[in-house]
């Protein structure tokens, strides 16, 4: 049987327990960033009913991030413009952009150099990668990180689904209503409404007005600049 001193050693954990939980539960609550909150004020834009989550993740120069409404921001995402905080940026314009009533899921990452687009309505599951910023691997005697880096704007369509731990590379173009399956190693021109998976990502499912969702051979790779065939 259970001794006494076992029995209030169980009850005492379980206290303790139950106030770390509800202390944390409060912490997260408390610690969102919602429209008007100071740290949202730093961003191009912030739209009202927006948040992101607490713990947020490294989020440097909001100046030339701009968030719609009815976005939310899972916890740990990252959002950055440039290289380090406080980097001299030459544009006048966001060059992150975040449409309306989209999610972005817990621990994903997204850093941008030249542009990068999200339209309205895009969701995506966590751990999420966007870059528009390559190094270059041109002078094989140097290494390749000190090498001048390509970038290369990104547009992800209205209306799209970014699976998990999906990587979106510099150059890419998706469509409105493109499903991006988890995983997925993306880049080069999607057009609208088809399914990419893979890594390189291929194209295996397209809708075709008249005839509905209609599947592609394992051919059907993406157009990009590493010359995968368009169709």
């Amino acid at each position: 049987m259970e001794s006494l001193r076992d029995k209030t050693k169980r009850a005492l954990l379980s206290v303790v327990a139950s106030a770390v939980t509800s202390t944390w539960e409060k912490v997260c609550t408390g610690g969102i960033i919602g429209h008007g909150h100071p740290r949202a004020m730093r961003f191009a834009e912030f739209g009202e009913d927006s948040l992101i989550s607490f713990p947020p993740g490294t989020i440097f120069n909001e100046q030339w991030i701009a968030i719609g409404k009815n976005v939310m921001i899972g916890p740990r995402v990252s959002l950055s413009v440039g290289m380090v905080p406080g980097q001299p940026i030459l544009s006048s314009s966001p060059m992150l952009l975040i449409g309306d009533r989209c999610i972005i899921g817990q621990g994903s990452y997204i850093v941008a150099h030249d542009r990068i687009f999200i339209g309205d309505d895009v969701q995506m599951g966590p751990y999420v990668y966007i870059t528009d910023q390559n190094h270059g691997y041109e002078n094989p005697d140097l290494p390749i990180g000190t090498q001048w880096p390509v970038n290369k704007e990104v547009t992800i369509g209205a209306g799209s689904w970014i699976g998990t731990g999906a990587i979106i590379l510099p150059g890419t173009t998706i469509g409105n209503n493109v499903v991006i399956g988890a995983g997925s190693v993306v880049t080069g021109k999607i057009p609208d409404r088809c399914v990419v998976v893979g890594a390189p990502a291929r194209i295996v499912r397209r809708y075709v007005p008249g005839n509905g969702w209609e599947r592609t051979t394992a051919h059907n790779f993406l157009s990009s600049s590493h010359g995968y065939a368009d169709r």
